[in-house]
């Protein structure tokens, strides 16, 4: 080994010798000041009084002095035949042979001196293989439990606890502090009642220092208490179940139900500290009742229910309930009313509901009212009789099940009166005109009432009667086409053989009863038709001539006609009448009118049609943008409220909102934008309609142009997140008096009597005023000789038939009256809707 690595190797065996001596000298100290540290980090110093962090930290220096000194003590400094003996005990060499290298011989014998010398080699290749070994301290001996590995995990913990404020509290734990004790916080109440949900109150906060309040029964009583300094915990008392619950942290909560007055007291170590008095406010049962007497609608078959409801913390449901007078045990009819809020105070309104359906139609019946609240209470009215509407029925046989219908309804046990008046009227056959659904309909409710005696057979064979008698009263138009078809061929096949067997009287007799058998069956098809139209509010059916429709005297007239040409044996003349009669028939079945308009003419009336469409579709489009505008509102408000109510109930919790709420915002500000962009279209869609008006009269209603600018301001408040419902309502508003401008210049250049007939073209000729047409004000003009109504007065026809000149309107036109009125029913039993389009709705319908 050469002289450096020599002494590089002595060098590290030194400073093993060295950490060998230090640290078992100097771990007393170290854990002295670590147990120290840890206690100083937790904070545990600094609560100590001055006096007494002083003496620890006097205690501490006293302790590190005596470790110290102990250490200093047993302290050795390694020398350098120190270091050598552990280099050779490390390698596990003997006989030392690094002294070895250090010595000289005694003698200077030759002999001896190759012996030195050749000993020295022999040393010089043992410690070739020197080695320094890992310092051993041997703290294991003098610390047997390991508690240098505790305190370097507690002192470990004790920084990760302080964090940033380590400093500080190390710094803290060295400077005691000789400054008066902070006393305790003062002892804080905090008590508020919270009333049940239905009421919709806010939280009634009481003062902190006591006092009295009147709240809802079913209130929540929530007592929060914190600070004080003391020990003891307070006490509370006054309510069933009303005691303190620890929170940590010196606080403390209580919470109870309050169903009865009580006297709040907080007490501590028997001494009173503050208290409420409550008294609790009793929910009254809600007030329901009539305004005015239930009576039949004057328009329709539905019966007014005028009704007002009341309550101290509202009505959240109101329903009528019907007993049959002669049956009250009977199950009652149930109705739900809708009211014009989610739980109104106080609340009025009508309802019109059509019971002309039911088994009790026209039968005498008790109707009350009854309310219900939050609370699950419910008030009632006072009982009301009147008799439910039921639908006139023109046919007999119709009646007469409808009869049957209403004595099943008053004694369901009375099944064989019932049975025999079914089997009276399935043997006359000829009264309901031979129909095979009204005779199957007799048969099948004859039989289900003798066999099937459960009591739900009863509704059944209602049912299937009122359907029989519907279906005969209202399709007894198609009967009576079918018994007019089928008198015809009679009479046509009794003209053929009478004019094969001109001298056979009996022909001409038969020929004459066929005759007969016509006129009685046109007749009955014009009544039947007659009847269908009236069911349907429309107009009568007059005759014109120019229109080639026919009444009931023209009818008499022609058969009449044809009875004298069959007593004179002129069946060519009998049978050129029937074919005429026939293709009046066909005329007024078909309800075709011939009428000679002009093309261009027609054209501009069908877009005008069209764009009238487009209005009301326009109309419905921004109405339900108004609704969905409204749900959205809603929605907010309700998580609003929530949102208010459990900030209320735990105002100690103040929260962030929730993923839920923040993804319900992020849809309600989806739902904004999808508006405005269909907002956007409609308004595009409105100016086309404009452009195209404009076009095709000359001028634009002014009502469209501030429905534009409505529409504008509402696709702007909906861009900006605003409310947009008062301009979508003004815009729809708009809109329908558009349509009715619309209307009222369509109808001045487009109205009846105006290019029709010979004198289309020619808007203000005499034909024009003459029958009935409209001047340039739009107004109805009254011709030579006509009544207020436009019609000619007798005076001026001569034999004529009265109403003779009115026009009958097309099957067309029939069709969508009828539609227009199903929808403007429709839309008035929506009461959601804006009390201005239900006025103009209800406007519209008194008209029909």
């Amino acid at each position: 080994m050469t002289e450096p690595s020599l002494r590089r190797k002595r060098a590290l065996a030194r400073a093993a010798l060295w950490w060998e001596a230090v640290w078992p000298a100097a771990w007393p100290v170290l854990g002295v000041l670590g147990a120290f540290a840890v206690l100083a980090l937790l904070g545990l110093p600094a609560l100590l009084p001055g006096w007494l962090h002083l003496l620890a930290l006097l205690t501490l220096l006293g302790a590190l002095g005596w470790a110290g000194w102990r250490g200093w003590v047993r302290f050795r400094l390694p020398d350098a035949a120190a270091t050598d003996r552990r280099l050779e005990r490390a390698t596990g060499l003997s006989h030392r042979p690094l002294a070895t290298l250090q010595d000289t011989p005694a003698t200077s014998d030759p002999a001896g001196l190759a012996l030195w010398a050749a000993h020295q080699a022999r040393m010089r290749r043992m410690i070739r293989r020197l080695r320094v070994g890992r310092p051993r301290p041997g703290l294991a001996a003098r610390d047997p439990r390991a508690l240098r590995g505790g305190l370097l995990v507690a002192l470990t913990a004790a920084l990760v606890i302080a964090g940033a404020d380590a400093p500080a509290l190390l710094a803290r734990g060295f400077m005691p502090s000789f400054a008066a004790a902070v006393p305790p916080a003062p002892l804080r109440y905090e008590a508020w009642v919270t009333p049940p949900n239905y009421t919709g109150a806010p939280p009634i906060f009481l003062p902190a220092g006591g006092g009295a309040a009147t709240v809802p029964t079913g209130s929540r009583l929530q007592v929060a208490i914190s600070g004080g300094g003391s020990s003891a915990v307070p006490e509370i008392s006054g309510a069933p179940g009303l005691t303190f619950e620890a929170l940590g942290g010196g606080s403390h909560t209580a919470q109870a139900t309050l169903s009865a007055g009580a006297r709040i007291v907080i007490q501590r170590e028997g001494r009173e500290l503050v208290a409420w008095n409550l008294a609790v406010q009793a929910d009254a049962p809600p007030i329901a009742a009539f305004t005015e007497v239930p009576a039949r609608s004057p328009r329709g078959l539905a019966l007014r229910v005028p009704w007002r409801t009341e309550d101290d913390w509202g009505v959240v449901a109101l329903r009528a309930e019907f007993r049959l007078a002669a049956r009250p045990d009977a199950a009652p009819i149930t109705l739900d009313m809708t009211l014009p809020s989610a739980a109104p105070k106080q609340a009025r309104g009508l309802a019109q509901p059509d019971l002309s359906a039911h088994p009790w139609a026209g039968l005498p019946v008790v109707l009350q009212l009854i309310a219900r609240d939050g609370a699950g209470q419910e008030g009632t009215s006072e009982e009301a009789q009147t008799t439910l509407p039921e639908r006139s029925f023109n046919h007999p046989v119709a009646r007469a099940m409808i009869d049957v219908r209403k004595a099943l309804s008053l004694n369901p046990a009375a099944r064989g009166p019932a049975m025999r008046e079914l089997e009276r009227l399935t043997n006359e056959p000829e009264a309901f005109e031979h129909d095979s659904g009204t005779l199957l309909a007799l048969r099948t409710t004859r039989g289900q009432l003798q066999r099937d005696r459960r009591p739900e057979a009863i509704a059944e064979v209602q049912e299937l009667l009122w359907e029989a008698a519907l279906a005969l009263e209202e399709g007894r138009d198609s009967r009576t086409a079918r018994a007019l078809a089928e008198a015809q061929r009679q009479l046509r096949d009794a003209l053929n053989e009478a004019e094969r067997n001109p001298q056979d009287e009996q022909q001409r007799s038969e020929v004459e009863r066929r005759i007969e058998e016509l006129r009685e069956a046109i007749r009955r098809h014009l009544e039947a038709m007659a009847e269908r139209l009236q069911r349907e509010n429309a107009e009568a059916l007059p005759y014109d001539p120019q229109q080639r429709m026919l009444d009931q005297r023209d009818m008499d007239r022609r058969t009449r006609r044809m009875e004298e040409a069959a007593r004179q044996n002129r069946m060519e003349d009998a049978r050129r009448e029937l074919s005429e009669l026939e293709e009046m028939l066909r005329a007024l079945q078909e309800g075709r009118v011939a009428r000679s308009e002009n093309p261009e003419r027609q054209r501009q009336r069908e877009r005008s049609q069209q764009q009238m469409g487009a209005v009301q579709d326009m109309v419905r489009r921004q109405g339900e943008m108004v609704d969905q505008g409204q749900r959205r509102a809603e929605q907010s408000e309700q998580q609003a409220a929530q949102q208010r109510r459990q900030q209320q109930q735990s105002p100690w919790n103040r929260q962030q909102p929730g993923p839920e709420q923040q993804q319900a915002e992020r849809e309600a500000q989806q739902g904004a934008q999808a508006d405005a962009r269909r907002q956007r279209a409609l308004r595009r869609a409105l100016g086309e309609l404009m452009q195209q008006q404009g076009d095709l009269t000359g001028e634009v209603p002014e009502a469209l142009g501030r429905a534009d600018q409505a529409m504008r301001e509402a696709q702007e408040a909906l861009g900006n997140g605003t409310d947009a419902r008062p301009h979508q309502q003004e815009a729809m508003r708009r809109l329908q008096e558009g349509g009715r401008q619309m209307a009222q210049q369509m109808q001045r250049q487009f109205g009846q009597g105006q290019g029709e007939g010979e004198g289309e073209g020619d808007e203000d000729s005499p034909g024009d005023m003459e029958m009935g047409g409209e001047g340039p004000d739009g107004q109805q003009q009254l011709g030579e000789g006509r009544d207020p109504l436009g019609r000619r007065g007798r005076e001026n026809t001569g034999n004529a038939d009265n109403g003779s000149d009115t026009r009958v309107p097309e099957e067309a036109e029939l069709l969508r009256t009828r539609r227009l009125q199903e929808e403007l029913r429709r839309r008035g039993a929506e009461r959601e809707r804006p009390s201005e389009e239900l006025e103009y709705i209800d406007r519209l319908l008194r008209r029909f």
